[in-house]
Parts: structure tokens; C-alpha cells; sequence
């Protein structure tokens, strides 16, 4: 019998089709899944008219055996990252893979020569298509489902990494509490809230959903800001910048996101978004015509909500405001009808973040590694 892998790059609309659909065989029957919104995803690879490839190069990679699709891979250049970093680094991220060493061994190989004929000399991932979006591969917790715009894949695939040579440099941890905690907790902190918002005259603001593009951006200056300095990060370039607030325009519920602002100025933000993933899994990749209308309309039933940042511009990191933030979330949540929120994702390397959280008794409950090989 012939098992031989042929890695080839995706070339025709039949060949994208294959690669989207790959994870359709590899995740069945695993109810944790959560299928990708498969419009998204197209421009994510490159193969529309994202502004992320004005500044990146990609190259998507199908594996084969017998005809049948076994593993895919895209494999790109983040010039931003470069050119911040002086580095001559390549990433990969959106790999599926059978359980087959031969096929992501075949599936990186080809990655990997692509990106020395370009001048490479380091592959990092999987981020899809960076830091920015989704990124990290799950290494623990596989008994449950992601939360929104968090990533999940089968347990065999760290193994897999490794056996094509690639070593952890970095985790990245998803924290949890349920409403109860954050409601003590606050309450705790209530006189430090009050004494911060009055020896600093600071001003708490809600988002305005009638100054949608100006208040996006602004928050997006300030998620650019605050995490200037933090290991990998690479800042969203204008268009980037206002291609991801027009996507977040109809998943945004004004009462989870909050400003805080001294003498007029926004100093920092925090952002949080209904977990959409109980209902995207029943989407199974479509949001039109009518998924749309169903993530809508089913928007009061979700139980969770993801944290996705609490971001402060650097002069203010340390000022303790952070709290006075998650203060302005407990009633909002509270009348969503929220149950627990997670807090993704926190870097390992971020021992004042992850250290704040733990004591304060946040549940460290899923990890995510990105890997680093050189060439």
C-alpha cells in the first residue's frame, strides 16, 4: 500500500475548499470543537483582502495521502514583527494534522524550506496569523470548550510539534471566576476603588455605541499602548486597526466595555465579550444568511463572558487601577446574566499580572504554548 505524504501549496478554489473542511474529519465527534467562521478564515489565510497581508506574506500547505486530505499548514513572514524585533523570523499557525508524525513532519518541511528561500532563520507559532488573533496551542484541558476567540486542537498535537523539533519558549494561561468571587472581591476593594477614583480624579466612562469608530480605535491605541514592551507583542497597523473594529462592531455590548480616563485622556480600557461560542458551534461555519441573525438573537443566553484585556498605558501600570475597571463590570455582567468569565490570555513571563489574579483567587484552568524552532 502506498502511504506516501505529498505536501503541496493550496492553488485552486477546490484546494481551499479541502483546506477548510480538513478539521470537519478531524474533529468529529468531539463536541468541544468549536467550527470556524469559514468566511473569517479566508481572509485570515490571505486568500481575500485583509490589511494584515499589507504588511506579511503567507503561504498555505495541504498534505495528502491516497487522494484523502490528512494535515494542513500556513506558513508566513510578519514584517512588522521583523522589523520591530531585528529578527529574520517566521511563523506558522492554522495546522491540523491526523496523529501521524510522516504528515506534520512533510506539512513542516515544506514550511520550512519556504521560509529559507525567503531568508528565515526561525519559525515560531501557531499564532493565526499573530499574536493579535488567536494563537498558542492547548496543552491542558481538554475536557472542555474554548471560549470565544480562544483556540482548541487535539492532545496528540504537542507531540507532534515536538517530534518536528520545535521547543515551548512561551506559555500563555487562561484564568477563571465565577460571578460570586468577583462580586467579594470587589467589595473588598471597594474603599481602594473610591480613594483611587478621588486622589487621581479619575473618570470612569462606559462605551458609547453612538461614537463607535472613534471609541474602537481609541481602544485599540490603547491595547497598542499598554502592551508595547510585552514578549511577541507587535502593534496593529492602522488598517489592521480598523478592520478588526469594524468586525467587533456587532459582538460588542457597550456595558462590558469601560474607559478610564484623567484630565480628558483615555489611560486605559477594559474590554469584555460574551462567550459567542455557545452558539457558533451550532453555526457550523456559516454566519450567513441566518447565523448572524442567531448570534444575535441568542446573545441573552450565554452564560460566560471572556475578558479579553485589561489594558493601562504604561505610566499607569502600576497605579492599581485595574481593579477599579473589573468594578465597572460586576453590574453589567450581573444583569447579563453571566455566570462565570474567563480572562484570556495571560503571559507566563507576566509575573505582576498572573501574581494579581492568583491572589486575589482567580483559577488558573487552561494552558496555551507557542512554540520556537530554528532553521
Amino acid at each position: 500500500m502506498n502511504n506516501r505524504v505529498v505536501v503541496r501549496p493550496v492553488a485552486s478554489w477546490r484546494d481551499r475548499r479541502r483546506f477548510q473542511r480538513l478539521p470537519w474529519s478531524i474533529y468529529a465527534g468531539d463536541h468541544n470543537w468549536v467550527p470556524p467562521i469559514l468566511a473569517q478564515e479566508r481572509e485570515l489565510l490571505g486568500w481575500g483582502h485583509h490589511p494584515f497581508f499589507d504588511n506579511a506574506e503567507i503561504v498555505t500547505l495541504l498534505a495528502e495521502r491516497e487522494g484523502r486530505s490528512v494535515g494542513r499548514l500556513a506558513v508566513l513572514i510578519n514584517h512588522v514583527h521583523n522589523h520591530k524585533y531585528n529578527e529574520q523570523r517566521g511563523f506558522f499557525g492554522f495546522f491540523e494534522c491526523i496523529d501521524d508524525a510522516a504528515v506534520a513532519g512533510g506539512l513542516f518541511e515544506a514550511g520550512q524550506d519556504w521560509l529559507r528561500q525567503r531568508g528565515m532563520t526561525a519559525m515560531r507559532g501557531p499564532v493565526n496569523p499573530s499574536f493579535n488573533y488567536t494563537c498558542g496551542l492547548l496543552i491542558d484541558a481538554f475536557d472542555c470548550p474554548p471560549c470565544f476567540l480562544m483556540t482548541y486542537n487535539r492532545s496528540y498535537y504537542a507531540a507532534l510539534l515536538e517530534s518536528c523539533g520545535f521547543a515551548k519558549t512561551q506559555d500563555l494561561y487562561a484564568y477563571e471566576m465565577d460571578m460570586n468571587m468577583l462580586q467579594v472581591l470587589v467589595e473588598r476593594y471597594k474603599p481602594a476603588v473610591l480613594a483611587a477614583i478621588e486622589s487621581s480624579k479619575l473618570v470612569i466612562r462606559p462605551f458609547d455605541p453612538g461614537k463607535y469608530q472613534q471609541q474602537s480605535e481609541m481602544y485599540l491605541d490603547i491595547y497598542n499602548r499598554s502592551l508595547e514592551g510585552t514578549w511577541g507583542f507587535t502593534p496593529l497597523q492602522p488598517r489592521e486597526a480598523r478592520q478588526i473594529a469594524g468586525e467587533l462592531r456587532h459582538v460588542i455590548v457597550p456595558e462590558l466595555a469601560v474607559f478610564a480616563e484623567i484630565g480628558g485622556q483615555p489611560i486605559g480600557a477594559v474590554l469584555a465579550l460574551l462567550d459567542y461560542n455557545q452558539i457558533l458551534r451550532k453555526l457550523n461555519g456559516r454566519l450567513f444568511p441566518f447565523g448572524f441573525v442567531r448570534l444575535l438573537t441568542g446573545r441573552r443566553k450565554i452564560t460566560a463572558a471572556r475578558v479579553m484585556a485589561i489594558t493601562m498605558v504604561p505610566s499607569y501600570q502600576s497605579a492599581g487601577f485595574g481593579i477599579v475597571l473589573l468594578d465597572n463590570l460586576v453590574g453589567a455582567v450581573a444583569k447579563w446574566g453571566i455566570e462565570r468569565y474567563e480572562l484570556s490570555w495571560v503571559l507566563e513571563s507576566n509575573s505582576r499580572s498572573r501574581g494579581s489574579l492568583e491572589r486575589v483567587g482567580m483559577k488558573k484552568t487552561k494552558t496555551y504554548r507557542i512554540y520556537d524552532k530554528m532553521l
